[in-house]
């Protein structure tokens, strides 16, 4: 079992950068595959971009590529997304997610654990 706990979302200028943390418990943490999602007002839940369980890999959706990074710190079972040049159509509700089967997948259902969120505006 791994229990996420998002946070360092909030309201920011176009242009600026931020950077978000899924703190997790429970042992899997290591282990797992991770990814972070988000769903803009009124949209379907999203693909941002997953990340290896040992870091050694990224992926990222197209629309954030080159802005977005994805890393991990196992040792303090944090994951991190650090987000820059944001732009408006980056607000959005931010979730990380955990795949304890390594499928390094972009869909929801490859994720078996979620957080529950956080926030993050972005005003012109």
């Amino acid at each position: 079992q791994v229990q996420l706990v998002e946070s360092g979302g909030g309201l920011v200028q176009a242009g600026t950068s931020l950077r978000l943390s899924c703190a997790a418990s429970g042992r899997t943490f290591s282990s797992a595959s991770m990814a972070w999602f988000r769903q803009p007002p009124g949209k379907e839940r999203e693909w941002v971009g997953t990340i290896a369980w040992n870091g050694g890999s990224t992926y990222y959706t197209d629309s954030v590529q080159g802005r977005f990074i994805i890393s991990r710190d196992n040792a303090k079972n944090t994951l991190y997304l650090r987000m820059s040049s944001l732009k408006p159509d980056d607000t959005a509700v931010y979730y990380c997610a955990a795949d304890s089967l390594h499928r390094m997948g972009i869909s929801t259902q490859d994720y078996d654990y979620w957080g529950q969120g956080t926030q993050v505006t972005v005003s012109s």
